[in-house]
């Protein structure tokens, strides 16, 4: 039995990682798609995919990417993706590796 004090002080609050903290990502993992509520209770739509238990948040602009190398290399397995800026100003690179 776990106490509430070990349960706290071992307590991570559960959040969404984005998909650039992957070191390779396969192009044949499942990708979801589902409609949240931010902490003002607004809807949004939110794309992930799950990779060992955590989910990872994937933006469009990565989809769009992605779609444009997969134009040009259809037989791509697998991918990663560079992160670079902070909120608004965020950009992400798609990288091809096999």
């Amino acid at each position: 039995m776990t106490t509430i004090k070990e349960f706290a002080t071992s307590y991570e609050p559960k959040r969404t990682r984005n998909i650039a903290e992957l070191e390779a990502v396969s192009v044949s993992n499942e990708i979801k798609t589902e409609v949240r509520k931010n902490k003002e209770g607004d809807e949004y739509s939110i794309s992930y995919l799950v990779c060992l238990g955590e989910e990872y948040r994937v933006p469009n602009s990565v989809i769009e990417q992605l779609q444009t190398l997969l134009l040009e290399k259809p037989n791509l397995s697998t991918f990663k993706v560079k992160k670079k800026g902070e909120g608004l100003n965020t950009s992400y690179t798609v990288i091809p590796l096999e």
